[in-house]
C-alpha cells in the first residue's frame, strides 16, 4: 500500500535497505507527557505503540508522565541509561508537551540532553504538519536528538500528529538514526 507521496509503507521495514544501520527489531519507549491524563485516558500514547508495532518494532515501556521538566528529564535520562546503567530502549518518543502554553515543558527537559540535537526532524515533522493543520504547524517545537546511544523524539500530543510523526518523519529513518547514535 503507497501513501500519496508514493512511499510504500506496507513491507514492515520501508523498504530502506540501503542505509547504513539497521534493519532489526528496535526497542521503544513512548512517554504520553500529560499532568490531565491517566494512562486510561491516553489516546496518543497508544496509536504511537500501535504504528511502532505495525513497523516490526518491539514497544517495551509505556507510561504518562506529568508535564514537569525535571520528572519527564529524570525519566529520559534513565531510560537512556545517562542514569543506572545501559540504556533500555533505543528510541525514546514523547508526545505532548512541545506547545507554547507554560505546561509545555517538554522541550525544555529534553533539549539540555539531546547531544547532537537533529533539527531536521522538527523541521520536517512541521513541514508535513502544514497539509494536516495548516499555518498552526509552525507553533510546535517538536524536535529530536541523541542522548546517550538513544534516539529521542519529542512529538506533539494530539493523535493526529503523533500518527504523522512516528509513521512519516520517525520510522522512515530510525535504522539510520539508531545505527549513527551507536557509533
Amino acid at each position: 500500500m503507497s501513501d500519496e507521496h508514493g512511499h510504500d509503507h506496507g513491507d514492515g521495514e520501508h523498504g530502506h535497505h540501503h542505509h547504513h544501520g539497521t534493519d532489526e527489531t528496535l526497542a521503544f519507549a513512548v512517554l504520553t507527557i500529560s499532568s490531565s491524563r491517566s494512562s486510561d485516558e491516553d489516546e496518543s500514547g497508544p496509536v504511537a505503540s500501535a504504528a511502532i508495532e505495525d513497523a516490526g518494532h518491539r514497544v517495551a515501556v509505556t507510561d504518562v508522565v506529568a508535564d514537569d521538566a525535571a520528572a519527564i528529564r529524570e525519566r529520559v535520562e534513565t531510560l537512556a541509561g545517562e542514569r543506572a546503567g545501559g540504556a533500555t530502549v533505543d528510541v525514546i518518543v514523547t508526545t505532548g508537551g512541545t506547545g507554547l502554553t507554560p505546561d509545555d515543558v517538554t522541550i525544555e527537559a529534553v533539549r539540555p540532553l539531546l547531544d547532537p540535537e537533529i533539527p531536521g526532524i522538527g523541521e520536517y515533522f512541521r513541514r508535513l504538519s502544514h497539509e494536516q493543520v495548516g499555518t498552526a504547524a509552525m507553533l510546535t517545537r517538536a524536535t529530536a536528538g541523541i542522548v546517550g546511544e538513544t534516539a529521542v523524539y519529542a512529538f506533539p500530543g494530539s493523535p493526529d500528529a503523533i500518527a504523522l510523526g512516528v509513521e512519516d518523519v520517525l520510522l522512515p529513518e530510525i535504522g539510520h538514526v539508531v545505527g549513527l547514535a551507536g557509533r
